[in-house]
């Protein structure tokens, strides 16, 4: 991603940030800027490694915090399989979340299927169950690796 692309997406983190009073402190927008450079999902000390670049002092804490933060407020979404995480490419709304993530070269893509998430959300109410939020992992090949 371009670094005009990266501020773009910082500039629009901020911005929600403030209209619901949260804060993104340097280290929480240092970490965003390295998952919005990232092409795939980053484990947390892969990124704990490139912070320590920025904020020499960094230390586990500081990074499980900041992807925290980021988690609340929409900004990444956490790969379960892979322990590990991406930026979120339409963080300025709640949604459903399907990933598509390759085997071989590991690159992350989300996609958002109503369908997916209506059907699933039927089958749970009629179960009884309440959906609060949805994340489905796909594991396959992409299109570059097939």
């Amino acid at each position: 991603m371009s670094t005009l692309e990266t501020q773009r997406l910082v500039n629009k983190a901020e911005k929600l940030c403030e209209q619901r009073g949260a804060r993104l402190t340097p280290a929480r927008r240092e970490v965003f800027e390295i998952l919005a450079e990232q092409e795939g999902a980053i484990g947390a000390y892969d990124l704990l490694d490139k912070l320590k670049g920025a904020v020499p002092n960094a230390k586990p804490p500081t990074i499980y915090r900041a992807l925290d933060f980021l988690q609340e407020q929409g900004f990444v979404h956490k790969i379960t399989s892979s322990n590990s995480y991406v930026l979120c490419s339409h963080f300025d709304h709640q949604h459903p979340v399907q990933m598509l993530i390759c085997e071989q070269c590991g690159s992350v893509q989300e996609i958002q299927s109503d369908g997916v998430y209506d059907a699933l959300r039927k089958q749970a109410e009629g179960q009884g169950f309440s959906v609060a939020t949805q994340t489905i992992e796909a594991h396959g090949r992409c299109k570059d690796c097939r």
